[in-house]
């Protein structure tokens, strides 16, 4: 065989990007195009009259056409998963949903930014870059396909988002709240590079399919044999658990959360929207691609000859045939008899079925002590900002459960662990309105009563029913209580969880059905403050005026409609996930 010149090679790679992944990336590209024409357009004369905001809501809606499908929705049911830019990202159905996502977020972002007025004429050029390029570093960690692309896209995510929480001037809260995070964030971005480094070091490899191949030709259950292999694994655990650091850290999973209430109480609430609903987002889909990535080899996949179900939303959870349980075994803390112990759980077999055993018990631990903890730790808040961190927090360790039940139904049952990627887009869809429409009634009451604190809410429903009412009804969805858009999501975690069977995913499954009944009370509790309180006598009449008071029922009406019409929301979810594992 000849051997490949330098020529041949740089042709080889024009052909890729210029053929194949430049006209699949055209999202990115838009984002990137209103990035320079933000920071050039003050040059020339005559610049500094155009309104910085109006070029961001431009290019963040040419984005959002871009990412739409030309052919509908249902074109995503024949997408084909593809390789851009030799293998550093990856384009499927998975990909294309979560770019509409975070570009629609964006648009409704820029417009609640400059409702509230936090991005100013004098210093909205620089709040829009920031905001459009932690995006387009969220859009490249959800489709990442690398290891070092994930690294940079979590940075290029993160390093924006520290300024922005810092972007309010001459207040000591939102200095020492970017000074928090941008401390905690340098740490775990060193661990999680190393991390990434020994798994290099062991595999010989940062491609993720290719890790995947490596880690299923090491023969994990045999390497356990001799001293040396032992040793190789501890290795490679190590190498994962570093690796975990940083994405937990993006998620504010326990015990990574530290940075996240802090940080919410001193920023902006326009940010805490921001990091809360697509920082969260993205993180979410990065987790699951490297579950899935690392827990099933390219050639390992295959189709499950069943029929395609209806959306789960339909079906009870009681309706569900009850899958083979398997004898119950000890935990075993160290790391190495992990990977080794009877199954815990039915992750299917295959030299990978202990990665994907060791990816579930941790995710699955984390999920249960994520969401308990911001649960209980939102109980004594009295800052609506911070109640509504540990709120995030909480809500993190539930989605979080849909990717242990997904990555432990993928080496067994296709068709369910698609139910359980889609049950977790649906939380991640609806979850957007419910935390943006949340953060945005605490901006616009910030301008108008000048206050953030619970108790300045009372009596609110006498002065503000419209506002009371819509924030009573995302409060009452976020608790997970039907006929809300907030109910649905959660049912198909928690059918998600009962279908991977096996003793730990139901107990992760009775966890998160007490930890709904745990949210009851604090949500409630605002809602009471809001409506049955009386009015204090020092508050004058609170008027958000007809633009606010428009957006926040523009943005929460869909978490009344998809309680309704669950169905219309959750079809597009499955056709995302059709195409995966396939």
């Amino acid at each position: 065989m000849e051997p490949v010149t330098l020529q041949q090679t740089v042709d080889s790679l024009l052909t890729n990007t210029v053929d194949t992944s430049l006209p699949l990336f055209k999202p990115e590209l838009a984002i990137c195009a209103t990035i320079v024409v933000l920071l050039l357009v003050r040059v020339f004369k005559g610049g500094e009259y155009i309104p910085s905001f109006l070029l961001a809501l431009v290019g963040s809606i040419t984005a959002l056409c871009l990412a739409l499908p030309t052919d509908g929705f249902a074109s995503w049911q024949g997408l084909e998963r593809q390789e851009l830019f030799t293998g550093m990202l990856v384009y499927d159905t998975l990909t294309a949903f979560i770019r509409v996502f975070l570009m629609a977020f964006a648009v409704l972002f820029i417009v609640l930014s400059r409702l509230t007025g936090i991005a100013s004429t004098k210093d909205g050029q620089d709040y829009y870059t920031l905001v459009l390029g932690a995006t387009l570093g969220m859009c490249l960690m959800a489709s990442s396909n690398h290891l070092l692309m994930l690294f940079m896209s979590v940075e290029m995510a993160s390093v924006p988002s520290y300024v922005l929480a810092g972007i309010v001037k001459g207040r000591q809260r939102s200095s020492e709240a970017a000074l928090k995070y941008a401390v905690y964030g340098a740490g775990t971005a060193g661990v999680m590079l190393y991390g990434t480094s020994l798994l290099a070091g062991i595999l010989g490899t940062v491609h993720i399919p290719t890790m995947a191949t490596e880690l299923a030709a090491l023969d994990i259950p045999n390497l356990l044999t001799t001293g040396e292999g032992r040793l190789m694994v501890m290795v490679l655990v190590l190498g994962g658990l570093m690796l975990g650091v940083g994405l937990a850290f993006k998620l504010s999973a326990v015990p990574f959360h530290f940075w996240c209430p802090d940080v919410f109480e001193g920023a902006s609430a326009e940010v805490d929207a921001f990091l809360s609903v697509a920082s969260k987002a993205a993180a979410m889909v990065l987790l699951l691609r490297v579950g899935i990535g690392l827990g099933l080899a390219p050639d390992s996949i295959q189709s499950v000859d069943a029929p395609q179900r209806t959306p789960a939303i339909a079906v009870a959870l009681a309706d569900d045939a009850t899958p083979a349980q398997p004898a119950a075994v000890p935990f075993q803390a160290v790391a190495s008899q992990i990977v080794t112990a009877e199954e815990t759980t039915p992750v299917g077999s295959g030299p990978l079925s202990p990665v994907r055993r060791f990816f579930v018990i941790m995710v699955s631990l984390v999920a249960i002590v994520t969401c308990t903890f911001g649960n209980l730790a939102a109980y004594g808040q009295t800052n609506i900002k911070r109640m509504f961190a540990y709120s995030t927090i909480a809500h993190a360790g539930f989605m979080m459960m849909a990717i242990a039940a997904a990555v432990a139904l993928a080496g067994r049952d296709v068709v369910e662990a698609r139910s359980a990627v889609s049950a977790l887009l649906l939380y991640v869809a609806v979850y957007l309105f419910m935390n943006l429409t949340a953060f945005a009634v605490v901006a616009f009451l910030r301008n108008s009563m000048h206050s953030e604190q619970i108790a300045d809410y009372a009596g609110l429903v006498r002065s503000s029913p419209l506002i009371a009412v819509l924030m009573t009804a995302v409060l009452v969805s976020l608790i997970g209580l039907p006929p809300l858009a907030g109910f649905w999501p959660k049912l198909r975690v928690l059918q998600a969880l009962y279908m991977a069977g096996g003793p730990l995913m139901i107990t992760v499954l009775v966890a998160a059905a007490l930890n709904t009944a745990i949210s009851l009370v604090y949500y409630l509790r605002v809602a009471k403050v809001m409506c049955i309180d009386p009015e204090p006598d020092s508050r004058g009449p609170v008027s958000l005026g007809f633009l606010p008071s428009a957006y926040v029922f523009v943005v929460a009406v869909p978490v009344i409609i998809f309680g309704l019409l669950p169905n219309a929301l959750a079809n597009w979810t499955d056709l995302a996930v059709s195409q995966l594992f396939s």
